[in-house]
């Protein structure tokens, strides 16, 4: 006789070696129990469905797992959930702001930055934090600095396009800013001297007035009085 399985409707029974975390995912603050040996890529992917955050080799190699945690990127896959208890986690689904895209997802956009788009969000979240951290200088540093996020269909060129387009822009936006800050900066006034203190030594006048005894000779040399 054939008989068939339904699935379970049942609510998960919570695991006894589970423990309790708190992290802030994309700026929701969200209260998990979670095993000690599920891996942050793991708990994004499995316990909260961000999908978007991908599983490659899951030994730390191809860097399709990036994602930002405090602002600073790491591959998920070798980071222990429980240990960024309180951490802030971006993934690639957090990089919009009110339905535009990121200025970094914009430019891989328009400069065709990927193909199968397997490894895109990876690629997209280290160039984040990578621009963050601003010591790229120039293009091959931004092709340096990421050569951990592998691109089996070999869209490297196209990917430093991008990541490049977006530090150039915002270089000149820190420069324009820088003067338009100096244009509109008060210009410190020199007052003149007030010699109309009532309490003030009165000033000699003429030609016998005091000298300064360290000032230059200059004015006598010239006329060629001096010894």
């Amino acid at each position: 006789m054939h008989t068939t399985t339904k699935p379970s409707s049942a609510i998960p029974v919570r695991s006894p070696d589970a423990l309790p975390v708190e992290l802030t995912i994309n700026g929701e603050r969200r209260a998990l129990d979670v095993e000690p040996w599920t891996s942050l890529l793991d708990l994004l992917r499995e316990h909260l469905h961000l999908t978007g955050t991908k599983k490659g080799c899951d030994h730390g190699q191809c860097g399709a797992c990036t994602v930002l945690v405090n602002g600073t990127r790491i591959n998920a896959c070798l980071a222990l959930a429980v240990s960024h208890d309180g951490d802030e986690i971006t993934t690639i689904e957090g990089l919009a702001e009110d339905g535009a895209l990121h200025p970094v997802q914009q430019a891989f956009v328009d400069h065709d930055a990927f193909q199968c788009g397997y490894c895109t969000p990876g690629q997209i979240c280290s160039a984040v934090g990578l621009l963050a951290e601003g010591h790229a200088q120039c293009r091959d540093d931004v092709r340096e600095q990421m050569s951990g996020n592998l691109c089996r269909c070999g869209a490297y060129v196209n990917i430093a396009n991008a990541v490049e387009s977006v530090r150039l822009a915002r270089r000149i936006d820190t420069r324009e800013e820088d003067e338009a800050h100096a244009a509109h900066a008060p210009h410190e006034a020199h007052a003149p001297h007030d010699s109309h203190d009532p309490h003030a030594a009165p000033q000699a006048q003429g030609p016998h007035a005091a000298q300064d005894p360290h000032a230059p000779h200059e004015a006598q040399n010239a006329q060629g009085d001096a010894p």
